[in-house]
């Protein structure tokens, strides 16, 4: 009888035992099945919801979309429209995509023609000595990333300081403000990036009305307005 009692007990013991090892792991959270970093990786920042990329609150007529847009410009090039703080990359079916941008502010506009030089993720940014003799406060150098002006993408024009680039300030997109660069929402100028090569074609438009004239006559001209 004693040897039945242990017996029992012990079963019993076990039996709870388990019961509190299953209750334990149950409430205990499941670790990860990859290692997680405390900063987003660039991937996880490129593929951002759009509200992360200053969708929310834009006005929609400056929100990435597919437009009717007639024009000799090839496919496969790029207007900037500077009046109207658009910029279209041209599809050449009489259509172009639509993105709103910043442009320069008063004084600091240009029109002409370039070709795209160079392209960079997450870029670096070096003030041009121009920009540092009017704001000498500016870092002479800013390693890429969120806090960087430049935001997540820069496409660099000729041999100009002008550049077609993110930012992290997406409230500035629609308006003049800039020293001559063209701004985008980071998941705009992503986008754009994808879609454009070395040697594109860019044209800066001073206004809405002369986009044939200028990309027929294949401009090559640089005007800058500083």
């Amino acid at each position: 009888m004693t040897f039945h009692i242990a017996s029992a007990l012990k079963s019993a013991a076990v039996a709870a035992g388990s019961l509190l090892w299953i209750a334990t792991a149950a409430a205990a959270p499941l670790p990860p099945l990859f290692p997680t970093s405390s900063a987003p990786s660039s991937l996880m920042r490129d593929q951002a919801a759009p509200e992360e990329n200053g969708l929310t609150g834009l006005p929609r007529d400056l929100r990435r979309q597919s437009v009717n847009y007639p024009t000799k410009a090839a496919a496969g090039s790029v207007v900037v429209d500077i009046a109207q703080t658009f910029l279209y990359y041209i599809l050449g079916d009489g259509t172009a995509i639509r993105y709103g941008i910043g442009v320069g502010r008063e004084g600091f506009t240009w029109s002409g023609s370039q070709a795209v030089t160079r392209k960079a993720e997450w870029p670096d940014w070096t003030p041009p000595q121009e920009m540092i003799a009017r704001q000498p406060y500016l870092p002479r150098w800013m390693a890429g990333g969120e806090g960087n002006p430049l935001g997540a993408r820069a496409i660099y024009l000729g041999s100009t300081v002008y550049r077609i680039h993110g930012t992290n300030m997406p409230e500035t997109i629609g308006q003049k403000v800039s020293s001559g660069c063209i701004r985008m929402l980071n998941a705009d100028v992503i986008d754009l990036y994808s879609r454009v090569d070395v040697g594109t074609k860019i044209i800066v438009l001073p206004s809405h009305n002369n986009v044939a004239a200028l990309a027929a006559s294949a401009q090559t001209s640089l005007h800058p307005g500083i």
